[in-house]
């Protein structure tokens, strides 16, 4: 009986201040999945528009160089690439539905792994594709006004070295940040309970 009492006296003085609530966990949960999914479909939605607009481009305009359509071809596949990817990862997030704070940190640390394979491989593939496409694409035009020709690759160069260097991984740290944040909530809470 004494432990009992131990046990008992123990369970009411441990503070849960710091811990959130059942509530609490169940609006984490559900509003990082449904910021996720719209996320997801914004992304899919804008990239099949802007590789319908490249497609619809090259087949209406007149170009005169190969390299034009060279250009517009990888932009609209890096589009494409882009929506598949973020199709694949939808399935996931669908099937967060209720589940245990166990099984919602293993998604995260899931959703982590994804983030960086994302940000180390498919990211730079699609961003290198963009860049090229983007070059080729623009070379037409831009050799036909000759010294537009300079300022053109140097403004598009300087947008693409500050989108690569600054934007994406301040980009991915951000994205990291909210992972953790969210995941050491969900270990206190797990602790709590062992």
């Amino acid at each position: 009986m004494d432990n009992l009492n131990d046990l008992r006296s123990l369970w009411h003085t441990a503070n849960t201040d710091r811990l959130p609530g059942a509530g609490e966990m169940l609006r984490l949960v559900k509003g990082f999945r449904s910021q996720k999914l719209r996320n997801k479909w914004l992304i899919i939605v804008a990239s099949i528009v802007l590789a319908g607009i490249m497609v619809f481009a090259m087949l209406l305009g007149h170009f005169e160089l190969v390299a034009t359509y060279l250009g517009g071809s990888l932009m609209a596949v890096a589009c494409l690439l882009l929506a598949i990817t973020n199709i694949r990862s939808l399935k996931r997030f669908y099937q967060l539905e209720d589940c245990s704070n166990l099984e919602f940190v293993a998604f995260i640390e899931k959703t982590r792994q994804n983030q960086q394979r994302y940000y180390q491989k498919t990211m730079r593939a699609i961003m290198l594709l963009l860049a090229i496409g983007w070059l080729l694409y623009l070379y037409e035009p831009a050799r036909a006004h000759g010294g537009w020709l300079y300022v053109l690759y140097g403004g598009i160069l300087l947008y693409l070295a500050i989108m690569w260097f600054y934007v994406r991984p301040r980009n991915f740290k951000r994205n990291a940040q909210k992972l953790d944040q969210i995941q050491a909530k969900l270990e206190k809470i797990t602790e709590q309970l062992k």
